[in-house]
């Protein structure tokens, strides 16, 4: 992750090298905007995160307690594709189909009848890999030379390939997501890059109460300790159009 990182933000630096040209007081890429219709493509790093809801009763006969909550974000990946329709002169409808990688490290915490914690710490490591079909609007603010800043909002749904490899819970595969942020669009030499920063908050419950395949009753307790899981991801991504 930190290779590609550091891959991202070299090309970004050698592009606005070759930006500046001969003369940096000529803007770039004049025509770009006035397209009814361009492609690209993305690259970006996310955290996924989830907001958990415990049920805070006992899970078995001892009368134990668990405590979940997800206890540090883990860096994983986006790619996918880039369709924008020009609207207005300020707004562009963009559909971004792709795939991204990401892992969240849920955290539980035993207590006894007494409120006293028990054993150790246990984390579990809930890998998901999404199929996303983003439909947002950008709003552009005025160019100012070679920058102009946006934002951007709308609405995308996510299908987990990965939901029935947990060996925990059981997580359900489909989620809608609200998502909003704001970025820079950068006119290069030969293209444009835009920088930006997204949230997306899950609309529905990806806990599945059943649990996961043939559960043991301690393996259960895991699944019992919660009421729901929101799914909350934060994306930086890097678009080439």
């Amino acid at each position: 992750m930190k290779k590609l990182i550091f891959t991202i933000f070299l090309l970004v630096q050698i592009s606005a090298v070759f930006s500046q040209g001969k003369n940096s007081r000529i803007a770039n890429l004049r025509s770009f905007d006035e397209r009814p219709l361009h492609f690209g493509f993305l690259i970006g790093i996310n955290t996924m995160d989830f907001r958990v809801y415990n049920t805070g009763v006992p899970v078995n006969d001892n009368n134990e307690i668990l405590y979940a909550d997800v206890v540090d974000l883990t860096p994983g990946l986006n790619i996918g594709i880039v369709s924008s329709y020009k609207l207005t002169s300020d707004l562009n409808l963009r559909f971004l189909p792709g795939i991204s990688f990401g892992q969240r490290n849920m955290s539980y915490i035993r207590y006894d009848e007494n409120g006293l914690e028990t054993g150790e710490r246990k984390t579990f490591k809930i890998k998901s890999t999404y199929l996303e079909f983003p439909l947002l609007l950008k709003y552009n603010a005025f160019r100012m030379h070679n920058a102009k800043p946006y934002l951007v909002g709308g609405f995308n749904v996510r299908y987990d390939l990965a939901k029935d490899k947990q060996e925990v819970l059981l997580l359900n595969s489909l989620d809608g997501y609200l998502e909003f942020g704001a970025g820079f669009d950068f006119y290069l030499t030969y293209f444009r890059l835009s920088v930006e920063a997204k949230m997306s908050i899950g609309l529905a419950d990806m806990l599945n109460a059943s649990g996961p395949n043939e559960p043991t009753p301690a393996e259960m307790e895991y699944t019992k300790a919660l009421d729901k899981l929101n799914s909350r991801i934060f994306c930086l991504t890097f678009y080439f159009e």
